[in-house]
């Protein structure tokens, strides 16, 4: 609990540094170290009252000091205006001081991801999804509702903003890392799927929706990068060509309402879309591009996020995050791609395109865990293989604003999160 409280202290500081010396990011970055020291000093502090009472006080000092308003209370939200990013907040590293080793861990201290590694706030507006890189940690991408996408070097020291893309003229809804990560793939609202050669910081092509529709998602075909499957906003699934920028003969289909996720098998033959209407359909891809309906399903809400594992008790598995307050654990029974459900978990979820994801490593774990944002500004882990009737097994409380976006690092040592404000956080394990 006493963690929790520390975790909202540091969330406080972090959203005021914004107008701390405006001129002197410098300044900035050294406050905001000072400040985590300081926590991390007084950690044995556990009078869960009287740091109440401090967090309730700090908040308005901070308020009368700065002219500004601003809500504790984890459901606030910010409109301010982000500090540059030579601005954003580093804390140092610390060695773990744990001398277990890892199969005799508890799940929840698996996941006891409560050390804040860095925090960025390089973004104006909600940063809607992170992504890191493929067996890369080092690389985390960050695509912003301000029309621009951010990639950063998290485990340089400090940690650093790379360098902007700056190719979209509307809001940034996906985005996708190739195989060898040489390549990115974003779309937005503008109707725009833009290629990206990450490490020469252009833009290698553009092309447009074959509707002229905002597009929602897109991800490459595992098994062929020069594929992309993407999303609109007028209910098509479509495949492109992304090397040539063509849309193949019968890689269209239309879904209905709004495309909003998509997930895709590692071998690239099956992968399910789903819309704002809850319903979910499994497509298999031929070799020239060409999709096929199979199977189809509906849950109660909106669909703003899918993820497939291959792992959960020797079964596939599709993880949903819907609109009406629920994570759905589908298994896939069958080559067609049908979905029979396994287990729904209660969120915070209504309004906005909150995301969730499986836990990339298993096979010391006791048991198997998902992560997901809320509209509470809370971080969850759950265990989905858990028989008790309270799945939680971690939440993390530093952001101020709902949480949209959730990535793990693929050995889990880092986890990156965003929100509404524009904050995105990298925790580490602690």
């Amino acid at each position: 609990m006493a963690a929790a409280f520390q975790q909202q202290i540091f969330a406080l500081d972090a959203r005021f540094n914004a107008y701390r010396a405006p001129h002197n990011p410098n300044f900035k970055t050294l406050y905001i170290r000072r400040r985590s020291q300081l926590l991390r000093e007084n950690a044995k502090f556990k009078d869960i009252d009287t740091i109440k009472k401090y967090l309730n006080i700090r908040s308005q000092l901070l308020q009368r000091r700065y002219g500004v308003q601003d809500n504790i209370s984890i459901s606030s939200s910010s409109s301010r205006a982000r500090s540059s990013s030579k601005a954003s907040l580093s804390l140092d590293e610390i060695a773990p001081n744990n001398t277990k080793k890892r199969n005799d861990l508890t799940i929840s201290e698996n996941y006891a991801f409560s050390g804040v590694h860095h925090i960025f706030d390089q973004h104006t507006e909600p940063v809607s999804m992170v992504k890191f890189a493929n067996n890369d940690r080092s690389k985390l991408c960050c695509a912003s509702d301000d029309g621009t996408v951010s990639i950063c070097d998290v485990t340089s020291s400090p940690p650093k903003v790379s360098f902007i893309l700056d190719g979209h003229t509307k809001a940034v809804t996906g985005c996708d890392w190739s195989a060898s990560n040489e390549l990115l793939v974003t779309c937005g609202l503008d109707g725009a799927l833009c290629l990206w050669d990450v490490s020469a910081r252009r833009r290698l092509r553009t092309v447009r929706d074959q509707l002229g529709a905002p597009l929602l998602c897109c991800v490459f075909q595992p098994a062929n990068n020069n594929m992309v499957i993407a999303g609109n906003a007028r209910g098509m699934v479509e495949v492109l060509n992304i090397s040539t920028g063509i849309y193949p003969r019968g890689g269209s289909s239309i879904l209905g309402g709004r495309v909003q996720a998509i997930a895709c098998e590692s071998s690239g033959r099956m992968f399910w879309a789903a819309n704002d209407k809850g319903v979910i359909v499994s497509y298999v891809v031929a070799g020239a591009g060409s999709v096929s309906k199979l199977s189809r399903c509906a849950v109660g809400g909106a669909v703003s996020s899918a993820a497939w594992s291959p792992w959960l008790a020797r079964h596939p598995a599709l993880l949903v995050s819907a609109a009406d307050n629920s994570l759905y654990l589908f298994r896939v029974v069958d080559g067609d791609g049908r979905l029979a459900l396994k287990r729904r978990f209660a969120t915070q979820h209504r309004r906005h395109s909150v995301r969730s994801a499986f836990c990339p490593i298993m096979s010391f774990r006791r048991g198997v865990c998902v992560v997901s944002g809320g509209e509470d500004a809370c971080v969850c882990f759950l265990d989905i293989e858990g028989a008790g009737d309270h799945p939680v097994v971690n939440k993390l409380q530093g952001h101020a604003a709902p949480v949209l976006g959730v990535s793990f690092s693929y050995d889990e040592s880092l986890l990156a999160t965003s929100d509404t404000s524009g904050l995105v956080i990298i925790w580490r394990r602690g």
